[in-house]
């Protein structure tokens, strides 16, 4: 069962959980994924970019957009809040 919360039009929306032990993996997101990290530590690099990367961490909420092609390098064991709209 998924808790479900008000979205920002008022209507309820699913909020599912992820883990990932660390790794490093290329990801595209096919929809807008909306997430709240529980705990770990993730560089998030955008396609096309070796050296530039965005850190994310236990605590940060982040928007990706759909569309958006990554690589995941997880150096801590990331728990996750998300969505996909």
């Amino acid at each position: 069962m998924a808790p479900k919360g008000p979205s920002r039009h008022g209507a309820p929306f699913a909020v599912n959980r992820w883990g990932c032990p660390p790794s490093k993996f290329p990801w595209t997101y096919s929809a807008k994924e909306t997430c709240y990290l529980l705990k770990g530590k993730v560089k998030v690099y955008p396609e096309g970019s070796a050296d530039e990367y965005v850190e994310i961490k236990a605590g940060d909420f982040v928007v990706f957009p759909k569309g958006m092609s990554c690589t995941w390098d997880v150096s801590e064991t990331v728990d996750k809040h998300y969505n996909f709209e």
